[in-house]
């Protein structure tokens, strides 16, 4: 898709907000069926509805500037499943399982909250101030997924500590 002005390069950065959402839901639905630990698929399921509900605001936004997602190829999310199959295969102990599990999570999540600060700063710089609160609502929804995540890993560790 060539890109012609500034908004086209908003769309196609919120696209591919979008599509990395809807992927990285299907990728926190595949690692919680890899996990047994009751804690952490309480909280991949949590993290699942709250990606839908990030998805919903991000269909939004678009209403919002009149646009439809485009569709785009980006192969980042599936190097990431790729590498995560592999690798998750190698690791033998449960509890090293579940701590890189998480850890995959936070790298994702991590990925994510970059792309909603720059969409944000692009939706007031262009006067979408509506589109800049909606994805702003997106960031926090990313920003207490992270923390979540961290202060679960943290307790992982800890854990492994005292063991």
């Amino acid at each position: 898709m060539p890109v012609r002005n500034p908004k086209e390069v908003f769309v196609l950065m919120l696209s591919g907000l979008r599509q990395g959402t809807e992927r990285a839901t299907a990728i926190v639905r595949e690692l919680s069926q890899s996990v047994q630990d009751s804690d952490i698929k309480e909280a991949l399921e949590a993290r699942v509805f709250v990606s839908d509900k990030i998805l919903s605001t991000i269909d939004e936004a678009f209403k919002l500037i009149g646009e439809k997602p485009a569709k785009i190829n980006d192969r980042l999310h599936d190097v990431f499943v790729e590498d995560f199959r592999r690798e998750i295969a190698e690791i033998q102990s449960p509890e090293a399982k579940r701590l890189y599990v998480l850890m995959k999570i936070h790298h994702l999540i991590h990925l994510r909250i970059g792309a909603y600060k720059a969409l944000v700063a692009a939706a007031d710089i262009s006067g979408h101030h509506g589109v800049g609160v909606l994805l702003e609502s997106c960031l926090a929804d990313e920003l207490a997924l992270v923390e979540r995540t961290r202060w679960m890993i943290r307790e992982r560790l800890v854990r492994a500590a005292i063991a």
